[in-house]
């Protein structure tokens, strides 16, 4: 089979409601959605997203300048595509836009390819559990008053999910404990809970703030410091006893190499977006293997979940809804856990009707 065309629909998708993090302001995500079509009307998907719209056309005409080397390209031998467009991009470089449009073609390729095999993508990266364990990643936000975190953590609990995680960033240290008490409190202490302080904090702060949480019995601490501080990081990993996670905003095995060797993180974190793929998702996650290091997901979901099913080091999928206005599909849960799709591909599919309505010009 042969790729016969490569095209990208520009879309903004609306957030339920303005979310604030320690670096982040949000109303919408601009998105390019990638279609991939093969033979017998086989259709491989992708996406890739910026925060607003003002970038959204960098990253289409990045995409769409790529789809030279695609078109007439085999799926199967998607590894080669990988490799053709990672040399393509040398010249601008191997972080930002170059790898998420790198991406977004992999993860179509990838989709295509399991469909024409009529296969999950699961499956065919090699399977390792039908079930993935999964926390709610789409609430507890910085702009949330303390006061009205244990009954939104509750609500999560009300809704199947068993683990959560909460944004930190207050202006005080003890208004950041004050919000991690409140949750505790409010979910008792079997459930699992991780923080998130978005690179908010300088080491120092970090490191303070990580020792008061120790007894809440926090799952991880993450992305305390800028994501590019590897010193820093693993000060903070090596002060605290709450693992460290971190790895969103790094690109290929290379940015996760350094990571590990400067000790910088407990748990691996790639976005499928930067990381380069399901191609370099899987490596770097392989890489992780070989140092004993647990994989969660970023962002992503409904592709993520396959891709943590193929893995035995996988932890947790970060479950963000943000995406699912997209699919006719949505994610199955059960006991707290993400059921793995059995259809072919990963088993989400634009849905066409609902993406027109969001269409941008």
């Amino acid at each position: 089979m042969k790729v016969r065309t490569l095209t990208t629909i520009r879309v903004e998708v609306p957030l339920a409601r303005p979310i604030r993090t320690a670096i982040h302001e949000l109303k919408s995500l601009g998105c390019v959605l990638v279609r991939i079509a093969g033979e017998g009307g086989l259709i491989g998907e992708g996406i890739a997203f910026v925060m607003g719209t003002s970038r959204v056309g960098v990253l289409d005409e990045m995409i769409r300048s790529m789809a030279s080397r695609v078109v007439g390209s085999d799926p199967d031998h998607v590894t080669a595509t990988w490799a053709q467009l990672w040399r393509d991009i040398n010249f601008l470089g191997h972080k930002g836009v170059t790898i998420c449009a790198l991406s977004a073609i992999d993860t179509a390729l990838w989709d295509l390819r399991a469909k024409a095999m009529g296969q999950p993508v699961y499956r065919l990266l090699g399977g390792a559990r039908t079930e993935v364990p999964v926390y709610a990643s789409g609430g507890l936000w910085l702009d949330t008053p303390a006061d009205a975190l244990g009954a939104e953590a509750r609500q999560w609990l009300q809704r199947g999910f068993r683990a959560m995680k909460l944004r930190l960033g207050s202006a005080t240290i003890d208004a950041d404990v004050e919000r991690v008490q409140a949750v505790r409190s409010a979910i008792g202490p079997q459930v699992p809970l991780m923080v998130d302080a978005n690179q908010g904090f300088t080491v120092d702060h970090a490191i303070r703030l990580g020792r008061r949480l120790e007894g809440f019995d926090l799952t991880w601490f993450e992305e305390p410091v800028v994501h590019y501080d590897y010193e820093g990081s693993a000060r903070v990993a090596a002060a605290l006893d709450t693992p460290i996670a971190s790895g969103e905003t790094d690109y290929t095995r290379y940015g996760f190499r350094a990571m590990i060797e400067a000790r910088a993180a407990d748990v691996l974190m790639p976005d499928l977006m930067r990381v380069g793929g399901v191609s370099e998702f899987m490596r770097v996650a392989h890489l992780g293997a070989a140092y004993e290091l647990p994989v969660s997901s970023h962002l992503f979901s409904e592709q993520s979940l396959s891709l943590l099913a193929a893995l035995d080091n996988a932890t947790y999928l970060e479950h963000m809804p943000w995406f699912e206005p997209l699919y006719r599909e949505t994610i199955e849960m059960k006991d707290g856990k993400a059921v793995v799709p059995e259809r072919p591909g990963f088993g989400f599919t634009f849905d066409l009707d609902a993406i027109e309505r969001m269409r941008l010009p």
